[in-house]
């Protein structure tokens, strides 16, 4: 095997790197205390403003015929990597956040280790009870100016 380079060193991890012109929209549930209280945390710890919100029930969505994630029962999280247009669902939804929101957040990218199908059992957990943990409500607070202005239709 001499000469030949071992498959996982030759990958091209570029993609993975950081990029100042990558943007992002977050649509959740924007009927869901927990997921509108999210979207407040996620917008505080952007602070270049690189990550954009727009609820699954808006016409955002709907163009991006995503209005079908929105359940009672485990709705998910989509997030859109606007330079590519890919979309992240679920726990690759959450580990495409993180790396968007890099810094310390990036840690939380090494999720993708574990098989897509225990961390999808995982989110699925969470999100079925998203109405009922401590601390959110039925109804979401006011946003900010800074969220308002981040918010998409």
């Amino acid at each position: 095997m001499a000469g030949k380079k071992h498959p996982s060193r030759t990958r091209d991890f570029r993609a993975a790197t950081y990029d100042p012109a990558m943007h992002w929209v977050l649509f959740f549930d924007g009927d869901c205390g927990f997921c509108s209280a999210t979207v407040r945390i996620v917008a505080r710890i952007d602070r270049r403003a690189r990550i954009n919100f727009s609820p699954l029930q808006g016409k955002l969505a709907a163009s991006h015929e995503l209005a079908g994630f929105i359940s009672e029962n485990g709705g998910t999280l989509v997030l859109l990597r606007e330079t590519d247009g890919r979309l992240f669902f679920r726990s690759d939804a959450v580990i495409e956040l993180a790396r968007a929101l890099g810094g310390m957040w990036r840690v939380f990218t090494v999720a993708k280790l574990i098989p897509r199908p225990l961390r999808d059992w995982a989110y699925r957990q969470i999100a079925i009870r998203r109405h009922w943990w401590p601390g959110t409500s039925a109804s979401c607070a006011l946003p900010d100016p800074e969220l308002v202005r981040r918010l998409r239709e």
